[in-house]
């Protein structure tokens, strides 16, 4: 027979088995530090959001991209008064979390540089290894931004990799859509 000490000995241990493994957030950089990371050069950034209309709405379900939201938040980046590029702060669901990350484009529509703002998944810190996030470096709207196709997968942060490829092609897409529409000037 067990003896109740016992019991309560084991108990806590037994609970701890079963719980999920705990989410590990951390906060790398702020939008602002990241903008100004992507242009360092820019000495304005202009806060703009632009609304999801009907056209646009048709075209970005044509490239087979689903937006999140009603309205895009982007950030212009400037120096002199000329557009240098734009920078889109977005979130995405690793296996379980939110991440949060930037995806920087120059003028004409071109990968700058993806940078992880914030990470609360367990596992797959991985992406924010340089050399992954390297890979969207040049890369455009045409591009597949696709993890298996042009984007590495690593081993152990699939979902990781998948979602944030995805996210970082949803939001190239829109922008150039919207370049092509004239609506970044």
């Amino acid at each position: 027979m067990t003896s109740p000490m016992r019991i309560s000995l084991y108990a806590p241990a037994a609970v701890m088995a079963l719980a999920p493994a705990a989410a590990l957030a951390v906060d790398y950089m702020s939008a602002e530090q990241a903008q100004k990371l992507m242009f360092p050069q820019a000495d304005a950034f202009e806060l703009r959001e632009l609304p999801l209309d009907a056209v646009l709405s048709q075209q970005l379900a044509a490239a087979g991209v689903k937006p999140q939201a009603p309205r895009l938040q982007l950030r212009v980046a400037r120096q002199g008064g000329a557009v240098q590029g734009y920078v889109v702060v977005d979130e995405v669901i690793g296996k379980f979390e939110r991440i949060t990350y930037a995806v920087g484009t120059n003028a004409d529509g071109s990968i700058r540089q993806v940078e992880v703002l914030s990470y609360r998944e367990s596992h797959g810190h991985e992406i924010r290894l340089p050399a992954w996030r390297k890979q969207f470096v040049g890369k455009t709207a045409a591009s597949p931004l696709q993890v298996g196709e042009d984007i590495a997968n690593i081993s152990g942060a699939t979902l990781s990799c998948t979602h944030l490829t995805e996210g970082v092609r949803r939001n190239v897409v829109w922008l150039d859509l919207l370049r092509r529409n004239g609506k970044l000037t």
